[in-house]
């Protein structure tokens, strides 16, 4: 059974950069698209980036206007999401995810790590 654990949460000020990683165990994760998701308090949990098992297709959503990045690297099993010009609504819980196919809905995706908070202050 593959395991995700996120880190490189924390707090920010607005406009700063952050990098998330996340990291999976257990298994190789070459085969599968891998997901980046956030979740507020009382709010949808939203796909903010997602990457196809090469790396070759990638998944933005409309409100992150070009500010994140993903990225994955197979032979470490890892995935990443770069973080810039960080905004206070970008403050919630960030998770990682592994889906069969490159996706945006949650329920595509199988396995979910623990998340990391990002905090971003005004």
């Amino acid at each position: 059974q593959v395991h995700l654990v996120e880190s490189g949460g924390g707090s920010v000020q607005a406009g700063d950069s952050l990098r998330l990683s996340c990291t999976a165990s257990g298994g190789s994760v070459s085969r599968y698209a891998l997901g980046w998701f956030r979740q507020a308090p009382g709010n949808e949990r939203l796909c903010v980036g997602s990457i196809s098992p090469t790396g070759s297709s990638t998944y933005y959503p409309e409100f992150i206007q070009g500010r994140f990045t993903i990225s994955r690297n197979n032979a470490n099993n890892t995935v990443s999401l770069q973080m810039n010009r960080l905004k206070p609504e970008d403050t919630a819980i960030y998770y990682c995810a592994l889906a069969n196919g490159l996706a945006s809905a949650p329920s595509r995706y199988s396995i979910w790590g623990q998340g990391t908070q990002v905090t971003v202050s005004s």
